[in-house]
């Protein structure tokens, strides 16, 4: 029998801690793995998926960046639809949603089917993840609350070890003859053990005063975000018609329209979509501006390297996922490291984010030194250091950035910071893609000197935006609020 906890998104229980918490913050975790590894899975799959169902090769990034972009415009409001609707309601209708999009994209027979069900998965992924949070602050006492955040560390990390190799073992194992479509139907089970266990664990959630949603504010952002991402997905292979310049301009003027709007709704006392205070902070901008660039080197960094590996080096994909096994290992290591040293705040992310650059010059020296013909062992060294840099980097990044902000704009501020998050990688998808693949010309199926230049050329433009990443992190507060909340 559920229990109904109805407290302000911030407040603890006021009330004997909720007899089946952590059975329910399991149930939580599980949502939060579906996501997780469904991130990662596609950039080992998707030499194998396009050699199967065909497709171009905009195709292999909108594996990637329609899934993160659907997230992206779903997470601003689906908090908000828990609030209002509650968060049992909005989780499980996520997770159902899910599910569901993860058979269609293991039923799918067309690139296009493929590309949409993905889609689907990210917009139902955005109805189920941030209900977690505010369940949590309601199950739990303070002196409980530590652990139950703790506990999304070792699963992210796991998360980011497991989703590749499990790619690529499922993949070569072929199970049933499923091939490639396995990577999303095994998420059935997983998603349905989820659905039954809610209904059951899961209490009933709602905030007191929730904010109205601002569909219009929405509709804006989705466009905007649309006009952006799809010509740098499609205007290489359309050999850039004027159209899709013509398209980033208008994404430009719709945002100037979104913003304009979300100050009226603001200053007519409504719920704006996106707080317009927030962005006279300069921590938070500087935060937004770092999370773009890093995100998108990161997940772009993600898409080339698999492909780089399959396409260029030969490797399978079970051995593609191994070879990502160092990177994800020593971001393991930089969460760890990164609350060992939390008490220097901001150098912390500096830090991050140089050990990150060094380690991605150090796999172009890897290359350049070995060639073709590099093993995994070989680029695990500078992979590591890649990792651990990017651990320093996010562990401390999302409580730094809202560490400027006022306690009644944490939740809108940190919606706001897990959309650009995720508006950055399929930015990464795009761009990074998009380049990887010009260099290597009209076909995938170039010389392994022509891979290896792609790649080398790549791994530079990420060590720029690191770089870049750098010099605007000196923007973000010195130290997290000491009263931060851990932010996922």
């Amino acid at each position: 029998m559920a229990t109904t906890l109805d407290a302000g998104p911030e407040a603890g229980p006021a009330h004997a801690p909720y007899r089946w918490r952590w059975v329910a913050l399991f149930v939580i975790l599980a949502g939060e793995i579906l996501d997780l590894v469904d991130a990662l899975i596609t950039t080992i799959a998707a030499p194998t998926i396009r050699a199967d169902i065909g497709g171009s090769a905009g195709m292999i990034q909108w594996l990637a960046a329609g899934y993160t972009l659907a997230m992206a415009v779903g997470l601003i409001t689906g908090g908000r639809l828990g609030d209002l609707y509650g968060r049992k309601r909005m989780f499980l209708i996520g997770a159902a949603g899910f599910t569901a999009g993860s058979l269609l994209c293991g039923l799918a027979v067309s690139p296009e089917m493929l590309v949409g069900s993905r889609v689907l998965q990210g917009l139902f992924g955005a109805v189920m993840l941030p209900q977690g949070l505010g369940m949590i602050k309601e199950m739990f006492p303070p002196k409980e609350m530590g652990a139950a955040f703790g506990a999304f560390g070792p699963v992210m990390g796991l998360s980011s070890v497991g989703g590749p190799v499990l790619a690529g073992w499922l993949i070569d194992a072929d199970l049933f003859g499923t091939g490639w479509r396995m990577i999303f139907l095994i998420n059935l089970p997983v998603g349905i053990a989820a659905l039954l266990a809610g209904l059951k664990f899961l209490p009933e959630s709602k905030a007191r005063h929730a904010s109205r949603l601002d569909l219009v504010g929405a509709a804006l952002a989705a466009t905007g975000a649309g006009l952006l991402v799809y010509p740098l997905v499609q205007g290489r292979e359309l050999g850039w018609p004027a159209w899709t310049f013509a398209m980033m301009a208008g994404s430009a003027a719709v945002f100037a329209v979104f913003i304009w709007y979300e100050l009226r709704k603001q200053r007519a006392g409504g719920d704006p979509l996106v707080m317009p205070s927030l962005f006279r902070k300069r921590g938070f901008s500087g935060g937004l501006a770092v999370g773009i660039v890093f995100f998108s080197g990161m997940t772009g960094f993600a898409l080339v390297f698999g492909l780089y590996t399959q396409l260029g080096l030969g490797y399978s994909p079970f051995k593609a996922g191994m070879a990502q096994i160092p990177w994800s290992a020593g971001m393991i290591v930089g969460f760890g490291l990164a609350q060992a040293v939390a008490r220097f705040g901001r150098k912390v992310i500096h830090g991050g984010t140089v050990i990150m650059t060094g380690g991605v010059l150090g796999i172009a020296a890897t290359l350049h030194a070995a060639g073709v013909g590099v093993t995994p062992w070989q680029l695990a060294p500078a992979l590591v250091v890649t990792g651990i840099g990017m651990g320093l980097l996010m562990a401390p990044f999302f409580d730094t950035v809202l560490a400027g902000v006022e306690p009644h704009e944490t939740g809108a501020a940190g919606g706001t910071l897990t959309s650009v998050q995720q508006l950055g990688s399929a930015l990464g998808a795009a761009v990074l893609g998009t380049l990887f693949f010009n260099l290597l010309g009209d076909h995938l199926a170039a010389s392994g000197a022509t891979f290896e230049h792609a790649m080398n050329v790549t791994l530079w433009v990420v060590a720029g935006m690191l770089a870049l990443s750098f010099a605007v992190t000196f923007l973000l507060p010195k130290h997290p609020r000491p009263d931060q909340e851990p932010t996922h």
